[in-house]
């Protein structure tokens, strides 16, 4: 499968990507999105977990798609924002209210961070997995609703179960078919991709450099992908364009550059490399020649990384690109 795009209309649209994992998302999505079976989506906060659940349910698009934002749901109101309530069910309910399960009624819930349910909340939940019925909090009659189920999380859920903080019969429940985000530091090909969508997105013809973009593809992005919108967004915000600068960075990815280039000088090698001066005919070589072997050797020693590969060499990482095309490396 190609690497979806920004432009296409399919339900993979914005599932920007062309790396392995990536590809295999794609996959995933297709199939899970023609079955009405439960799904459960894991990966780390910020990798798109919502995205995924909405292109799963847009691959026939049945009903509305309905979040429910797990996260929120504390204190005495979670039950009527899932469940609805009668009239008079207590101070200030001067009318009915639909829940959020009631508004899923022919299409999908998202439970998202599914892990974050308090116990008694995961009980009455499985109920309604079960049965498709509930009542409103405060009514009497029996409301049904036929909805899919899509939930995610950030956590280890049979971890969760082992700690009694997770029921097991809810966790098979919603374990029919599961999908595993990858985090973006595991799928690094994808990152020019995002950032060229969100660029389209956010910026005013606004271009990237390839020695930024260097930077940007080897931050370890914590927060993922919605960490790298929020840069976007943040380096468009300080440059009017059209390209963006060092300067422009986030200061997260500068501290980061400066931790490398500091542990790279820090631990320049102790390797009896031969003499960089002397060829093995003994003869003396250019300068050319010894410039080459210091590069060659520089990039070995870091294997391939090119941003303390410079550091060490005491150049800058432009002029590293540079030489590493002079001499054709």
């Amino acid at each position: 499968m190609t690497p979806q795009t920004a432009l296409d209309n399919s339900p993979l649209s914005n599932l920007i990507g062309k790396s392995v994992a990536m590809k295999q998302v794609h996959r995933l999505v297709s199939r899970m999105g023609k079955s009405r079976f439960p799904v459960l989506i894991l990966g780390e906060t910020g990798t798109g977990k919502e995205v995924v659940a909405r292109a799963i349910h847009n691959v026939e698009a049945r009903g509305p798609f309905v979040v429910v934002d797990c996260s929120s749901l504390v204190g005495p109101l979670m039950e009527s924002e899932l469940f609805g309530y009668a009239k008079g069910a207590f101070t200030g309910a001067h009318n009915q209210k639909l829940g959020l399960l009631d508004a899923a009624n022919g299409g999908t819930a998202f439970f998202d961070e599914i892990g974050e349910l308090p116990l008694d909340l995961q009980q009455k939940l499985l109920r309604v997995l079960q049965e498709k019925e509930f009542r409103a909090v405060g009514g009497l009659a029996q409301r049904s609703s036929n909805f899919r189920v899509i939930a995610a999380t950030n956590r280890d859920l049979s971890a969760e179960v082992e700690a009694k903080r997770f029921r097991q019969d809810l966790y098979y429940r919603l374990n029919v078919m599961k999908l595993r985000l990858a985090p973006l530091r595991e799928r690094k090909d994808d990152i020019p991709l995002l950032i060229n969508h969100f660029l389209d997105r956010h910026g005013n013809g606004h271009q990237v450099p390839d020695d930024v973009m260097e930077s940007l593809v080897e931050y370890q992005w914590p927060g993922n992908i919605r960490e790298l919108e929020h840069s976007v967004q943040q380096m468009v915000a300080m440059n009017s364009g059209p390209y963006i600068g060092m300067a422009d960075l986030p200061s997260s990815l500068v501290n980061q550059s400066l931790e490398r280039r500091v542990l790279a000088q820090e631990s320049v090698p102790a390797i009896a490399y031969p003499s960089p001066f002397q060829s093995a005919g003994a003869g003396i070589l250019t300068l050319a020649e010894v410039e080459k072997r210091a590069i060659l050797q520089a990039m070995e020693y870091t294997k391939g990384d090119r941003t303390v590969a410079a550091a060490m060499l005491g150049i800058g990482r432009t002029t590293l690109y540079r030489k590493l095309k002079e001499y054709d490396l």
